[in-house]
């Protein structure tokens, strides 16, 4: 099968994303002094961007691979909550999923970039858990959507913002193993293990050396024990950890390796998460092998960190490095 065919077999599919959305904002310059007030470079602005960040970043990556995202979230009644809103539509998404609250403010991560080279963050953000109320309109609004849509797969995308509390985690993953729908988790330290018998589980390095009650180092053997707690703790189907520029591991209940990834000048590894989760997860609902699976969220989630800021990947490239990868 070609490079092409295999991107093909994941367009179209329609895929709920819920969880922890977020606005990136870049207040972009040069840099070409120190500043006399103190040790630090001063960024002479020329503009500011404001991008789709958190879950709604794999929404985008979704998109990208020919496929339909539908973004599910609460965002704050504000003007960065209703910023988020007029983006949606403008770059071809539905904005029906976002859920306003008067008690929360929009998560707005503010980077500063000089000669493309970040500089700072700010963050602003809440991170205290959904309301019961908030609760109850999230759960119904997915429950409505997925109602309305033909979901293949839904995507649980957390970043510890509040959002994906044990209670929309139940809820949620009832509704969707009532309709035969494919579960991924993108998991955070806080409900680590709040997601009870997903399809894939897909966590980083760091976050399983943080939740398991031992050492886990990158070999195959040590990576497999941590694989197998996961699997009693959670009966999850398919463990991935994402190991940075080592590549990954892969447990697909039947087997397990390590799948290392090619070399990249890296720019920036905000985002490469979001790729690696939207584009494995749309590999299950084509039922590719678990060789095409790694291989793709190696090629995906490099190519994401060679540029600065949180970027989708780019499907023209990506098919590319495939095609290389399959021609080996």
């Amino acid at each position: 099968m070609t490079a092409g065919a295999i991107l093909q077999k994941l367009g179209n599919h329609e895929v709920l994303i819920v969880g922890d959305v977020m606005l990136d904002r870049y207040l972009m310059g040069n840099v070409s002094r120190i500043s006399p007030e103190a040790p630090v470079p001063v960024v002479l602005y020329q503009r500011t961007e404001d991008r789709l960040g958190g879950a709604a970043n794999v929404a985008l990556n979704v998109q990208a691979l020919g496929a339909v995202p539908i973004l599910c979230s609460v965002v704050g009644d504000d003007p960065d909550g209703h910023a988020l809103q007029r983006i949606l539509p403008a770059t071809g998404m539905r904005p029906e999923g976002l859920v306003f609250s008067k008690s929360r403010k929009t998560t707005v991560k503010t980077r500063v970039l000089g000669n493309n080279q970040q500089m700072l963050r700010i963050d602003q953000e809440d991170v205290h858990d959904l309301s019961e109320q908030e609760t109850t309109m999230l759960v119904q609004t997915v429950s409505d959507l997925l109602d309305r849509f033909s979901v293949k797969a839904l995507i649980f995308q957390d970043y510890n913002k509040g959002v994906l509390t044990p209670a929309v985690i139940r809820a949620i993953t009832d509704l969707a193993k009532q309709r035969g729908v494919i579960i991924s988790v993108d998991p955070k330290k806080a409900n680590f293990f709040a997601y009870q018998g997903v399809d894939l589980f897909k966590p980083n390095l760091k976050e399983i050396r943080e939740s398991v009650p031992f050492d886990v180092e990158t070999t195959l053997d040590s990576l497999k024990r941590a694989a197998d707690y996961l699997k009693k703790r959670l009966q999850n189907g398919m463990t991935m950890i994402t190991l940075s520029e080592k590549g990954l591991f892969l447990d697909d209940g039947k087997s397990s390796a390590l799948y290392p990834t090619i070399q990249r000048n890296v720019a920036d590894v905000s985002g490469a998460g979001d790729s690696v989760i939207g584009i494995v997860t749309l590999g299950l609902v084509a039922g590719l092998d678990s060789q095409l699976l790694a291989a793709l969220s190696n090629l995906s989630g490099g190519q994401v960190c060679e540029y600065p800021g949180v970027v989708p990947v780019q499907r023209s490239i990506l098919e590319a490095e495939l095609s290389q990868w399959l021609s080996q």
